[in-house]
């Protein structure tokens, strides 16, 4: 544990899981619901108890209301009981316990279409929380870019040197101010190209294509030392014939804080220091080479002296300036800089430290290497500033580098300046959270400096989803709301600790994420807001017909049947909806704003109005059709009308719930065919229940003709009329809204 991996592994488990933005909603509204549940019903238990008149009458003729209560409970006990079941099963009719079923369904369905989408989730509850996020942090390579390295500028001897092509084929020419230009008679380049080769992982994998195609080639190892094999094998250098002839036999290895590799080469006997090269400056001849590579101003320090005119010279302060003025010009175009030196060495060290080998090094030149950013991710980053999400680009490039992509990208904002590791270390923590909502690019960074970005931007209130790939990026991933790792080039250790995987290391696939969690809400919204209407109204229902009526409009197996049937199947189809076309319009809703906004409430309660107007009108025309018949059978029929009234009422305006802000024609009738199935289904089995004689009994239901059927059909469009007019409305004012 003493170890880097250990001290990485400390601060993993030093972050403790926090519950997802949807995790503590739920368990709010789930503890508000019961307790809201519980004291309604409790009510309506009461009021039925005395809405009789009799109770008074019995309490005046018996001594006293105890008395009377008694007697009351005697004479009444199976009316008691029908009634503490009416109760009961509004209890379980007005909380949502279909809630976490369609939530994980949503999610689980959620996490099949990101996966086609290239993004896989390891955590469930990330799906949705990738919705709420209002941050995305992204390393550029790989992630921003194509992640193709390739070489196009050399610096040496102070000439600036083009190079042809692109990709991983060895196929370009070298030229300089225009003229063709060999590096092989070059001493200055020709040792660049092979410090290059030497202090390098990567291979140029040459096959024959099968199908007569020619050579084909196939790049193992990591992009950036991919690219310096190619430009080296451009000029004639091979892996192999190098290898032989200098072969390693010492390392040390690259790590983000000295940002430099070095090899040790034993020069084998009988071989020129140039290999295959005619030029070579006059060096003294030395057994072993150290070669190093690396960031230019890290490399800089570590050197004083320089191959120049074929000769080696001293570093002054002028030609280390001259050297800063070429690398931020490249960086300027968006190239990514690398430096190599070298040192001759007479005997190799037993132990090789960085202090005794990186030191009094002979400065060579400067590679600088193109990635080209990815076509789609500039539309992504668009989509992004359209749904309020700040988009920020982390790298260990230069600023000017950083800066330039940005640029390219669309996602520097002008005015706004890059923030360097140097700088950021420099700042408290309380200055960078001042500060980090005005910084979109991060320069010279370390992965150390990434779990303070995320720390900052959850300060200040953001949902951050931070990218990453190496084992240094693991604690950055755990802080953040969202971990990001790549599929392609990620470590096994990012992957374990992300919530969620890019098989195509794409950052336009995160914001396809984004979208789909975005989603994934937006249907839970809709699911809630059905249920909680619908529940709300069977409430009123009964409230309403104890009171202004005496009756009970809908008996307990009316309320079990709406609330597993009816209620259940159109809200499980709401969960597979497509989501509004502007939904990546609109900023990313309030971390701490409830499922059930102002705006919900509001809706909530004018559906649940509507219902119980419709309901009742259709139980009042029940007793008024029937007012023949004898009492039971006239009740019956007239709870069998307010129960199809509500069943079919519910059904039409869950096609109205489908969108909280579009009418129904702008969406599609038939575009959600779960929608179609649950709700015919739900309306067959619902006649079933009235007509199907052996079931009229058990559910209290009597069968109804056509006449009775016209009267109740405008009652049953009037909730999905009003709802339609609420979006409408609702519309409209936010339109005004935004006008002004």
């Amino acid at each position: 544990m003493t170890t880097q991996i250990g001290l990485i592994a400390k601060m993993l488990q030093a972050y403790e899981e926090e519950p997802t933005p949807l995790q503590r909603k739920l368990e709010n509204l789930g503890k508000t619901l019961g307790t809201v549940t519980l004291v309604v019903c409790a009510f309506i238990f009461l009021i039925g108890l005395l809405r009789d008149t009799q109770i008074s009458l019995i309490a005046q003729t018996s001594g006293g209301l105890l008395a009377g209560l008694l007697a009351y409970l005697q004479e009444f006990q199976a009316e008691i009981v029908e009634l503490f079941m009416t109760a009961v099963s509004l209890a379980i009719a007005a909380v949502p316990e279909g809630l976490p079923a369609v939530v994980t369904i949503c999610l689980a369905l959620g996490m099949q279409r990101m996966v086609r989408r290239h993004a896989l989730l390891r955590k469930l509850p990330a799906v949705e929380t990738l919705g709420a996020a209002t941050a995305i942090c992204s390393d550029k390579t790989g992630t921003l870019t194509q992640n193709e390295m390739t070489v196009v500028k050399l610096y040496a001897d102070q000439d600036v040197i083009a190079v042809a092509g692109r990709g991983y084929q060895p196929i370009g020419g070298f030229s300089r101010d225009g003229q063709p230009f060999d590096p092989r008679r070059d001493p200055a380049a020709s040792l660049l190209l092979q410090g290059a080769l030497l202090c390098n992982d990567a291979r140029l994998e040459e096959s024959t294509s099968d199908n007569g195609g020619g050579q084909t080639y196939r790049m193992v190892g990591d992009p950036t030392e991919g690219a310096l094999v190619v430009v080296a094998a451009k000029a004639g250098l091979r892996c192999l014939e190098q290898e032989d002839a200098f072969p390693r036999v010492g390392e040390i290895p690259f790590d983000s804080d000295r940002k430099r590799m070095t090899t040790l080469n034993q020069v084998v006997d009988g071989q020129s220091p140039a290999g295959v090269f005619h030029a070579w400056p006059s060096l003294t001849p030395s057994p072993y080479l150290v070669f190093t590579k690396g960031a230019p101003d890290v490399l800089l320090e570590v050197c004083d002296r320089i191959v120049q005119g074929g000769q080696i010279q001293p570093l002054d302060d002028k030609q280390r300036q001259a050297v800063r003025h070429v690398n931020a010009s490249l960086a300027s175009e968006a190239l990514r800089v690398l430096a190599v030196a070298y040192r001759p060495l007479d005997s190799l060290p037993e132990k090789p430290l960085p202090e005794e080998i990186e030191r009094g090094l002979i400065f060579v030149g400067l590679l600088g290497m193109i990635d080209p950013p990815r076509l789609e991710v500039k539309d992504a980053v668009d989509v992004c500033r359209q749904a309020g999400i700040k988009a920020v680009m982390i790298t260990g490039d230069y600023p000017e580098t950083a800066r330039a992509v940005a640029k390219e990208l669309d996602m520097f904002t002008p005015g706004r300046e890059a923030l360097t590791g140097q700088e950021l270390e420099q700042l408290s923590d309380e200055e960078f959270a001042a500060l980090v909502n005005e910084v979109d690019v991060y320069a010279r960074t370390s992965p150390k400096h990434k779990v303070r970005i995320v720390e900052a931007l959850k300060s200040r209130g953001h949902i951050v989803a931070m990218t990453g790939d190496g084992v240094n990026d693991a604690p950055a991933l755990k802080r953040a709301d969202i971990g990001v790792a790549m599929g392609i080039t990620g470590t096994d250790v990012a992957k374990e600790t992300a919530d969620m995987v890019l098989t195509d290391d794409n950052f336009a696939s995160i914001v396809s994420a984004v979208e789909e969690g975005r989603v994934i809400y937006s249907n839970i919204r809709k699911f809630v807001l059905y249920l909680l209407s619908c529940n709300v109204a069977e409430i009123l229902i009964l409230f309403l017909g104890m009171i202004l009526l005496g009756l009970r409009v809908l008996r307990p197996i009316h309320l079990l049947w709406l609330n597993l049937i009816t209620d259940g199947l159109p809200a499980l189809a709401l969960g597979v909806e497509k989501g509004d076309p502007d939904i990546m319009q609109h900023p990313p809703r309030p971390a701490n704003e409830p499922i059930i906004n102002r705006t919900m409430r509001w809706s909530i309660l004018g559906q649940a109005i509507a219902v119980t107007i419709a309901t009742l009108g259709g139980f009042v025309f029940g007793l008024w059709r029937f007012a023949d018949a004898s009492p039971d059978y006239r009740l019956a029929a007239a709870q069998t009308t307010a129960f199809v009234v509500l069943s079919c009422a519910e059904l039409l305006v869950a096609y109205a719930f489908r969108s909280e802000r579009y009418p129904l024609h702008r969406i599609g009738v038939f575009s959600n065919r779960s929608m179609l199935w649950a709700t015919t289904s739900s309306f067959l089995l619902l006649l079933a229940v009235v007509y199907v004689p052996f079931l009229d009994p058990i559910f209290h239901t009597v069968p109804l003709d056509l006449v009775e059927w016209l009267v109740m059909l405008p009652l049953m469009f009037l909730p999905f009329i009003a709802a339609e007019l609420t979006k409408l409305f609702l519309r409209r004012r936010q339109r005004v809204a935004v006008q002004s």
